[in-house]
């Protein structure tokens, strides 16, 4: 099967190394505005090829995407670039949403155009009000953004290192947007079977102050990253490749991922069955009544960063003569 990744920066060029170790697709094509970025990851990637084989890897324009099962979006102003990385700023990477947007409507009708019966995966920021307007600009609903699922196994490592205990065996999940007003669900947080609020307050600790301080690790996780490294690429190209895999062979797996939900008139992330057509049907999980609360205002903060991102598209398209 054939993939390919429009946007070969930090994300896209890890996206692609993930794809060539896990042997997951006979073609991949990297597309990006920087040809010879694209032709010189493509041919890195190439010499490491035949240890997967079977991995066909090359750069090409978006005429080259005919015939994919499956497009990654990772086109975008970054984080860093774009002024996201300040803690005390609630917007986040939302900051990013309408600078993005522009870019998105030039590349999803590209996209569209050359592969149109491909399911596209969003995974640039801020995904869910990218893939928001990446629903209008398909005209289809085969697509979904990676959504929370990182936040989800952030949650996890933080947990499971306050327990001591692996982090596999920690069920926890983020829901919402994926950025700062995302919904830790607590109240479904576990670790066999044992709520882990029963379990934090061990070691003497105040459990309030330790779910605190494990609402920062995950809330701002991409930010302490970014400070170390420059750039947060190898969870979320985990991320895409295991959705990758599910889109790929049909697996119809239950993982929290972005997409648009009519009840809340917006793309946010649930629990949903990720197949071959990208988004089977969506399990909306139990809450608590604070939570429920919590996740009608991350809905209500998403449906305004997609309107702001269709208000600059429109004024960039009216701007035109």
């Amino acid at each position: 099967m054939k993939v390919g990744i429009v946007g070969v920066g930090e994300v896209g060029a890890a996206i692609g190394l993930a794809l060539v170790e896990h042997g997951l697709c006979g073609e991949i094509v990297l597309v990006d505005r920087d040809q010879a970025r694209a032709a010189g990851v493509a041919l890195d990637l190439r010499y490491g090829a035949p240890l997967t084989p079977g991995t066909e890897v090359r750069a090409g324009g978006f005429g080259d995407l005919v015939d994919a099962a499956l497009v990654l979006i990772t086109a975008g102003v970054n984080e860093r670039a774009g002024g996201a990385i300040d803690r005390a700023d609630p917007q986040g990477r939302l900051r990013l949403a309408a600078e993005n947007a522009l870019i998105f409507a030039d590349v999803v009708p590209r996209i569209v155009d050359a592969a149109p019966s491909a399911v596209l995966m969003v995974v640039t920021d801020p995904p869910d009000p990218l893939a928001e307007i990446t629903r209008r600009l398909a005209g289809h609903n085969r697509l979904f953004s990676t959504g929370t699922l990182l936040d989800g196994l952030r949650f996890q490592v933080h947990l499971a290192e306050r327990l001591n205990v692996a982090p596999c065996d920690v069920q926890a999940l983020v829901i919402g947007e994926h950025g700062t007003s995302e919904v830790l669900l607590w109240s479904a947080a576990a670790v066999a079977d044992r709520p882990v609020l029963d379990l934090l307050g061990r070691n003497g600790r105040s459990v309030e102050d330790v779910r605190r301080e494990i609402e920062d690790d995950v809330r701002y996780a991409n930010i302490a990253i970014i400070e170390g490294t420059g750039a947060s690429r190898y969870g979320i190209a985990s991320v895409a490749v295991r959705l990758t895999a599910a889109v790929l062979r049909d697996e119809r797996v239950l993982l929290p991922v972005g997409v648009h939900h009519p009840e809340y008139g917006t793309t946010l992330s649930l629990p949903a069955v990720v197949g071959a057509n990208g988004v089977e049907w969506v399990v909306e999980p139990v809450m608590s009544v604070d939570e429920r609360a919590a996740l009608e205002r991350s809905a209500d903060i998403l449906r305004a960063a997609s309107q702001r991102c269709e208000q600059a598209i429109n004024m960039v398209a009216t701007a035109r003569p």
